[in-house]
């Protein structure tokens, strides 16, 4: 055992390690994973002077409680999330996009994220991971990546191989912003779906159920019809595609989603409101807004554009 490591002394609901994910391996049915919100797992290790495509910790709703052994070690926390530092009897009010340092003995208690999903603790250093394909992002559904492709569980030790010797406190003053509309481009099987069924696509509002998670997100709302046929033969899908079943119910694919299906797309989430989009929590409401092609290229520039200039405001 590494002489500077976390114990795990609450699992979390799900909490993950992630990182970019993996790339070109859809024809062997694996998708790419990684963070599923990518800003706020850039800006984490930023805050802590890692390399931005380090693996962090990812986890939903509550986090996971830890106590670190070893050398001091810097910790940033992304998202909105409540969470605690407690050294000896004192308790520490955490900051999200701010970093702390642990000491040995201290308890980190990520409590919860505020009405939204996903949040990121990055530490100072290195992970003792393995990788699987140049990534070590879990999918659960796949059992591959870190920790045996396994949610972390209680008790469970992870060992720091390297830790930043950067112990400047860095910050950065960013708020999380919720999104009216998410926009999307017409999806491959946009004219099997009747005119009806359009309109209430595009003019009518959803909520996300509670049958929602890293593989997809389901929502509740006026039925989509269809007017050729419910299935078709399985095809490639990407991250953000909405299939619609024969009950008439959106889903929407996300980062662990199946590589091949069956149901026809309606539309496509544009990459540049990918991450506002996982952190809607069940119950939220939903409009689309379609945009064209042209216009989702430069909303992604623009949306790249902005991440890099948080990155580079952080020194």
């Amino acid at each position: 055992m590494s002489k500077n490591f976390f114990k795990i002394l609450r699992a979390g609901i799900n909490s993950t390690f992630q990182d970019e994910g993996r790339k070109n391996l859809y024809h062997i049915g694996i998708p790419f994973s990684g963070a599923m919100d990518n800003r706020n797992y850039l800006l984490s290790n930023k805050l802590v002077g890692n390399k931005i495509e380090n693996p962090v910790l990812e986890f939903a709703y509550q986090g996971p409680l830890l106590e670190y052994s070893g050398e001091k070690i810097n910790i940033a926390i992304t998202g909105d999330v409540n969470f605690t530092i407690k050294r000896n009897k004192n308790l520490l009010n955490g900051i999200c996009y701010q970093a702390f340092t642990l000491e040995h003995g201290d308890q980190l208690d990520i409590i919860s994220t505020n009405k939204s999903v996903y949040g990121y603790l990055a530490v100072g250093g290195e992970f003792d991971l393995k990788y699987q394909w140049s990534s070590c992002s879990v999918n659960t559904k796949a059992n591959i990546g870190a920790n045996n492709g396994e949610k972390l569980k209680t008790n469970q030790i992870f060992n720091i191989l390297k830790i930043n010797q950067d112990f400047n406190i860095k910050k950065l003053n960013y708020l999380n912003t919720k999104i009216e509309n998410i926009r999307v481009i017409k999806g491959t099987n946009f004219n099997y779906f009747s005119e009806i069924g359009r309109k209430n696509f595009f003019e009518k509002e959803f909520s996300v159920s509670k049958l929602s998670d890293r593989m997809g997100m389901r929502l509740e709302g006026p039925k989509i019809e269809n007017i050729i046929d419910t299935n078709i033969k399985s095809e490639g899908l990407i991250k953000g595609v909405i299939q619609v079943p024969a009950d008439g119910k959106p889903i929407i694919m996300l980062s662990d989603h199946g590589t091949i299906g069956g149901y026809p797309k309606i539309a496509v989430v544009i990459s540049a409101d990918y991450d506002k989009l996982v952190q809607l929590t069940p119950g939220s409401k939903i409009k689309f807004k379609e945009v064209e092609l042209s216009s989702a290229e430069t909303l992604f520039k623009l949306y790249d554009l902005e991440t890099q200039n948080l990155i580079s405001q952080i020194q």
